[in-house]
Order: structure tokens, then sequence, then C-alpha cells
């Protein structure tokens, strides 16, 4: 497994991340045996960074995590977890006050909450888990962390990207509020190449990649039938005629990749990673033969400069798919 160095931390982190969302519930039917088991097995194959929330399962990813870490103490393995805004809309409406949907004592209560179910004395990262440019001239929330990190409660301080608006981020990390960012970014979300990554590795600002195979749709397993449970995420995500026109394109890719590489979900982990500005790419891992596929990307050689240059042009402008709607 390779490493990268994780911005201004100095962290050097394993290329391919434990993207924990599933594990916490949310996608579907998942036992914990599974989960606890996929997690074993990407840190025996050189993991060392795991993405969670406090909204994942309401916090069972993080009890989960936090079993795992007592199981093998001493390791070296960063834990990066969020934290939601204060009830609300989600994402924040433009008129939301920063002071409401994350006001000081809202967010030591949180940090504390999430010491607990990690059962940890420092969370390495806190990441604030969405956000509006609205926000971005008085950045109080910002500070409250800021005070957090000198009190030794967390290590970095990081936000993931509002989906609607990813380039909101860019005057936070400009100014040197950020030592993280989480971003969607993949063959077909690749607006962050624009601006958003360059100002991440000017300013040296670690870089988590979200969602690098659509939520699924680039693991190259899916067909026109394929359904989900109502209770599983995706079903809103690819809902109506999302799925059809999402295959059809994964369709493309697949003609574009061709025989050079050895799998569709292989290239798009790859193209995630090709950005000298990105640490780490954090596809989610349900059982230990996903974490097997997953991790031997991180040892395998990266994407060709002429595969990259073939699979930029599956940029795709479908707006926000995340509004449920």
């Amino acid at each position: 497994m390779r490493t990268r160095i994780f911005g201004r931390l100095g962290w050097q982190v394993s290329e391919i991340g434990f993207g924990a969302w599933a594990i916490g519930g949310g996608w579907g039917a998942q036992s914990d045996a599974d989960s606890l088991a996929a997690l074993h097995q990407a840190l025996d194959l050189g993991v060392n960074f795991i993405d969670t929330a406090q909204g994942y399962g309401n916090g069972h990813s993080e009890r989960l995590i936090g079993q795992v870490l007592r199981e093998r103490r001493g390791e070296s393995i960063y834990v990066a977890t969020k934290v939601p805004p204060a009830p609300g809309a989600w994402p924040p409406a433009p008129h939301d006050r920063i002071e409401d949907r994350y006001p000081e004592r809202y967010l030591r209560e949180r940090v504390e909450l999430s010491l607990r179910q990690l059962g940890v004395d420092r969370l390495d990262l806190l990441q604030l888990h969405t956000w509006t440019r609205a926000w971005n001239k008085n950045p109080v929330a910002l500070e409250t962390l800021r005070t957090l990190q000198k009190e030794g409660k967390i290590g970095g301080i990081g936000i993931s990207t509002p989906e609607q608006d990813q380039n909101a981020l860019i005057g936070l990390m400009r100014g040197g509020w950020l030592d993280a960012v989480q971003v969607i970014y993949n063959v077909f979300e690749q607006e962050p190449a624009a601006e958003f990554l360059p100002a991440a590795a000017e300013h040296q600002v670690g870089v988590i990649v979200r969602v690098a195979l659509d939520e699924g749709s680039l693991g190259g397993k899916w067909t026109p039938a394929t359904t989900f449970g109502a209770d599983d995420f995706r079903s809103r995500y690819f809902a109506g005629d999302r799925l059809a026109r999402t295959l059809a394109r994964v369709d493309q890719v697949k003609q574009a990749i061709g025989a050079e590489e050895a799998s569709l979900p292989v290239a798009a982990l790859k193209f995630a990673l090709k950005p000298g500005a990105v640490s780490t790419v954090i596809p989610g891992m349900r059982n230990p033969q996903q974490a097997q596929a997953n991790c031997a990307v991180g040892s395998a050689p990266p994407l060709s400069d002429a595969l990259e240059t073939r699979l930029r042009a599956f940029n795709w402008l479908r707006g926000n798919w995340y509004a449920g709607k």
C-alpha cells in the first residue's frame, strides 16, 4: 500500500482509506460481523486512514471503529470523523446563521460524543459535515475548532464539501482555515480539477476524495434491472431514470478503458488518485472481499496519462442528485 503526505499535518496516509458510511447503516442491510471483518481486512492490507461521521447510523459507525481501535491498540491508525450541523435545513440555507447551526457549546458537546464513541483521547481530524459559503466571511465555528485544537481535543480541522457548491471551500483554504477538505471527485464529477484541487495543493491542505465510484455505479456490477431497498440511500440518488442514464454512460466508460486496465472500478479509483493534490481516496467497504479489491489499487501502478485523458471526456454536468428530488 503506497502512502501520501496528508497536507500540512504531515501524516503518511494510505492512498486507499476506509469509507465507513455503509457500515453505519443507510445502504441497506449490513451485519456488524461483516463490517468488523472489513475493517480488520483493510487494516491488515495497509490501510491506516478511516473516515466516518456521527451521522452514520447515529453513531454506530463510530462505535464499530472504536471497537476495532481497541482491538488493534498501538497501531498507527488515523480516524477522521464529522459533526453535523444542529437541526435545520440540509444543506444549510443561505440565510442560516452559523451561530445557530454550529454554536460553540454544541460543537464542544459533539466533540465529546465522538471521543466517547471512538474511545480515544483526541480526534485526529474533525470535519464539519456540511457548509454554506454564506458563512465564509465570518467562520466562527472554525474559530471554535481552532480553540479545541489548541486544547488538544482535535488534531486537524476540516470540512466536507456541500455537494451543490463544492467550490465554497476554496476561500477558506486560501485563508488558512483548513487542514483538510473532503471532496467528491470521480470520472463523472471533475469540476474540482479546475480550481479546488490546485488551491488545496498550493495551501498544503489534505484532500480526502469521496464518491470515487459514483455511489457504486462505477463498480461495474449493476444492470438496468438493479434495484435498491427503501432504506438504501441509493434508491433516492438513482431515482427515476437516473440509473438508466448513468449505466448508459458507464458502458461508454468501459469502452474507453478497453483492455488497458484490469477493471472498471480499478480504473475509477486510479482516476480519483491521479491528481497530486489528493491525499487519500475512501471507497466504502462492507465486507472483506470489497476491502481486498479496493486495497489492491493502493499497490497497483498509477493510471496512465493516456487513459486519464480519455476519461476526462466523461465529465458530466448533471446537477445535485443528493437533494433527493
